[in-house]
């Protein structure tokens, strides 16, 4: 039996944590000698008070579905991809390599043909070391950080050489076909008659990551493969008893998870840039750990955790315009986040499981 309902474990642990995050950050704020009202209500303002601070915080939300659900379906084969950075940055490359070169008519015909290429050069990054370790046992946090400093040097040395325009000073590739742009929010809600305000970076592409939401849930909770995946991470030697392949387990639960990282650069690279540039990827691969833990690596809590980084970029940017408290605050803030729903889980949810065990046996007596 478990020590505590679902619900508490998905909704009330994280929620717990977060507002113990954010309670240590108001004694940061205050011993800075700002308000911490002040500084909630802005961030509140900014990424939501408006039509244009939605659109950028599902903008960054987006970015973020793509690279929690990338870690996520990895953890469930017990397995800790933090290769998500470079698997986005090589998934960037492929939307590139597709809208340059391939004579796409429309961003219809566009978008799926990007998605293949996303997906296919982030899986392939993902590939070597998801081999390194199912057949020499190389570990996995190991060798896809070291992949991301290759894909680094690798996106850099493309961008400068083979990419870049003739005559262009800037590390950048050539602006994608405008038949290729993909359709914003704000034009979106124009066409069936809404004024969404300014324009803003969000696009088709959310709607895309809600997909693969879906997608997602469906592969790991109603498919074979997906209990297959789930028995490895439990116990090997139990899934070798059930006649599973490790070794296959292992190779396609890194293609699926480098795969939705590198369709992360629809957004990024497609939908808001229209070029590759380098550092598109921003930190979102490193985030989207963060967003797998508190969304307990499923992926509805990954859709709300990746909103509430998407809040905390855009309204920590906000923050850092309009008030006196620096930017590297809101890295703070981030920090304590993932701090208390992640290293320090086990300090709420063990008080957690204390008092639902206590009010099951009361409820017996």
């Amino acid at each position: 039996m478990d020590k505590m309902p679902k619900w508490a474990d998905v909704i009330l642990t994280p929620l717990i944590s977060l507002i113990l995050a954010m309670a240590i950050s108001a004694l940061v704020i205050l011993a800075i000698g700002e308000s911490p009202w002040e500084a909630l209500t802005t961030m509140v303002d900014g990424a939501l008070g408006s039509s244009y601070g939605w659109g950028f915080t599902l903008y960054y939300t987006t970015n973020f579905i793509f690279t929690g659900l990338a870690v996520m379906v990895a953890y469930h084969a017990s397995l800790f991809n933090i290769g998500g950075e470079g698997q986005a940055a090589m998934g960037g490359l492929g939307v590139a390599l597709v809208l340059l070169y391939l004579p796409l008519p429309h961003w219809a015909l566009a978008l799926p043909a990007a998605m293949v290429g996303a997906a296919l050069f982030g899986a392939a990054w993902a590939l070597i070391p998801a081999w390194l370790q199912a057949k020499r046992g190389s570990h996995i946090v190991i060798t896809t950080i070291m992949f991301n400093f290759i894909a680094a040097a690798a996106l850099n040395y493309v961008l400068v050489n083979l990419l870049r325009p003739v005559g262009s000073m800037d590390p950048a590739s050539a602006r994608f076909p405008p038949a290729t742009h993909l359709p914003k929010l704000s034009e979106m809600a124009a066409g069936i008659g809404l004024d969404w305000g300014r324009n803003t970076p969000v696009n088709v592409t959310f709607f895309v990551a809600i997909a693969a939401c879906l997608l997602v849930w469906l592969l790991i909770w109603r498919t074979r493969l997906g209990y297959e995946i789930r028995a490895l991470g439990r116990s090997e030697p139990g899934a070798l008893y059930a006649g599973i392949n490790p070794v296959r387990i292992i190779v396609i639960a890194m293609l699926v998870s480098g795969g939705l990282a590198g369709l992360m650069a629809i957004n990024n690279v497609m939908g808001e840039s229209e070029r590759l540039v380098l550092n598109a990827v921003e930190g979102a691969g490193f985030i989207g750990i963060a967003v797998a833990l508190m969304g307990r690596n499923h992926p509805f809590g990954v859709f709300l955790a990746a909103l509430l980084f998407g809040f905390l970029y855009q309204g920590g940017g906000e923050l850092a315009l309009w008030t006196s408290i620096p930017r590297e605050l809101i890295v703070v803030i981030q920090a304590l986040v993932i701090l208390f729903t992640g290293a320090l889980d086990n300090m709420v949810r063990m008080p957690l499981e204390r008092i639902f065990l206590a009010m099951r046996k009361r409820g017996r007596a």
